[in-house]
């Protein structure tokens, strides 16, 4: 699903870090070697069809890398 955040994150809470991510070694081979987290918040988000919803979002992050590869979770 194509979309686009519009406006802050906000609730923003990390809930894994390093070796509790699945992904950490696909995550590194693509991007590179980082402290990465799985991270989650609340944002507006514009979907393909125009339309604006509140929904939750969950992305990784690392330092000096940014923020990778987001999605939505859930529509509040």
């Amino acid at each position: 699903m194509q979309f686009e955040i519009v406006g802050d994150i906000t609730e923003v809470e990390t809930f894994a870090s390093g070796s509790g991510i699945r992904e950490i070694a696909r995550l590194r081979r693509i991007y590179g070697r980082g402290r990465w987290r799985k991270r989650k918040g609340i944002a507006k988000v514009r979907l393909s069809n125009g339309s604006i919803h509140l929904a939750e979002i969950h992305w990784y992050e690392a330092a000096g890398i940014g923020r990778k590869e987001f999605k939505i979770k859930g529509l509040l």
